[in-house]
């Protein structure tokens, strides 16, 4: 069985925009009326955060539940078990991924990749799949973060909606510090499957997902190659062709 991940560079229930983000995801899963488990490690497990992920999601079709790692938390192996989405939440992407290591919850996620569990998530659970991700989980500054490595090579989300993503991640490729990858607009998702891209979601005009890498001494930053693209919006779907 294939490990599928969803990485989402902005919007969907987190921002109350593009369901079609939302709902592509859960028909991903080959389950009647799949279990969709939100975790919201990177937001401190805020009641907003859960409570947009409820009004969405309970609207749809799929069973919703949430993981908790700041109250008193279940058992986290029988939890992840039974769910066929695991969704990750935007946020400081380097808390999440040092109490997620205390919890040894990355092993877990990683076991049930293997066995056929989605992992999907937006910002801060899209890039925490990758080697690398591009952060700004210190406040006023975007600096490469040691991620999870379930799949090869850097990622970068918000690449077109915030104005300082694109340079600094361009930069960090170009000097070497991190390397090659992949750049998500907010209102588009890259679908990979063993670590390979195979779609772009878009579901609001233009947005897309980038290839950033070196050539020689400049940075290229090219839509994904060989990739499928799937369009939600009358824009989006002109602009493909």
């Amino acid at each position: 069985m294939s490990s599928q991940i969803i990485a989402v560079g902005g919007g969907g229930f987190s921002d109350d925009s593009e369901p079609e983000l939302d709902v592509y995801i859960l028909e991903q899963s080959d389950a009647a009326n799949p279990g969709i488990g939100f975790i919201a490690t990177a937001s401190g497990d805020a009641e907003t955060y859960l409570l947009k992920f409820y009004q969405r999601f309970s609207k749809l079709n799929c069973t919703p539940s949430h993981l908790t790692l700041f109250r008193r938390t279940p058992d986290l192996q029988e939890w992840v078990a039974v769910q066929d989405v695991i969704f990750v939440g935007g946020g400081n992407t380097k808390s999440m991924l040092a109490v997620w290591k205390v919890w040894g919850l990355p092993d877990l996620l990683k076991v049930a990749a293997e066995n056929g569990t989605i992992l999907a998530g937006i910002s801060a659970g899209a890039m925490c799949w990758f080697e690398v991700g591009i952060t700004d989980s210190v406040s006023g500054t975007l600096a490469p973060l040691e991620c999870l490595g379930f799949v090869k090579g850097s990622c970068c989300p918000h690449y077109s909606k915030e104005a300082e993503r694109k340079p600094t991640f361009e930069h960090y490729v170009r000097e070497g510090n991190v390397p090659a990858g992949i750049a998500i607009d907010d209102g588009a998702a890259v679908h990979l499957r063993e670590g390979t891209p195979i779609r772009i979601v878009s579901a609001r005009s233009g947005a897309s997902a980038y290839h950033v890498a070196r050539a020689e001494d400049k940075v290229v930053s090219t839509p994904l190659a060989n990739v499928e693209t799937v369009a939600f919006c009358k824009e989006s779907v002109e602009e493909s062709g």
